[in-house]
């Protein structure tokens, strides 16, 4: 290993507690989410690739390796600690993935303090080869841990909005219940009114006038039952 370069402190961040899905979060929030996870992918590959390029000479690639190692811990730090309005490790799926079986947190942290201390050696000018190596090595299955995540959230988001879509055709399926109910209430008033005479043509009006309505409502969360079905 090399003995010039003094590897930074790597201090285990404390485990969140796991929390259930919150029923706030939307489709947007959950783009979000995932654009993050996979910018986690893309960064972590092209670290490793100009790392190993500043290591042969190339002008500009060790700020270029800097730059997506910056990348990669802010996406990081945002989908572990909910920076940024991202809500952090906000379910039981998650909080296994990153502290439990697939040790994901403890995965990328390592990656993140080796991906440093190659790039402090070659900024110094030392001997970099081994960490080189060991960073080379380290980012395959570092992607297989960030695929696993980003399925992760990918699953999650199609499951929120599946949630989102029952509530919205519960809703609208009470909605078309109740246009029906008050279209018989107008049917059984304008029945009334017909036979109340002169004293009940405002009436008739009115109730004719409520029958258009819930007519319209019916039709309207006719259309809205469709499309959530769709």
């Amino acid at each position: 290993m090399p003995s010039d370069v003094t590897a930074p402190r790597l201090d285990a961040p404390p485990k969140p507690l796991a929390r259930p899905i919150q029923a706030d979060l939307s489709g947007e929030v959950f783009a979000g989410l995932i654009n993050l996870s996979g910018r986690r992918r893309f960064t972590s590959q092209r670290l490793v690739l100009y790392a190993v390029l500043a290591a042969q000479g190339h002008p500009e690639a060790l700020d270029t390796a800097r730059d997506a190692l910056k990348l990669f811990r802010d996406a990081h730090l945002a989908l572990i600690e909910g920076k940024n309005g991202h809500p952090g490790v906000f379910c039981e799926e998650l909080h296994e993935a990153y502290y439990g079986a697939l040790d994901g947190e403890r995965i990328i942290a390592e990656f993140i303090a080796l991906a440093e201390r190659v790039l402090n050696a070659l900024a110094a000018g030392g001997e970099v080869q081994t960490w080189l190596d060991e960073l080379i090595r380290s980012a395959t299955p570092l992607l297989a841990v960030l695929n696993q995540l980003t399925q992760i959230y990918e699953e999650l988001s199609q499951r929120h909005s599946m949630a989102l879509r029952g509530q919205a055709h519960e809703l609208l399926g009470t909605i078309t219940a109740i246009a029906r109910q008050a279209r018989i209430v107008s049917f059984n008033a304008q029945i009334v009114a017909s036979s109340a005479g002169q004293a009940g043509r405002a009436f008739s009006v009115i109730a004719t006038e409520l029958s258009g309505i819930t007519g319209e409502i019916d039709k309207l969360a006719r259309e809205a039952l469709g499309n959530a079905a769709s």
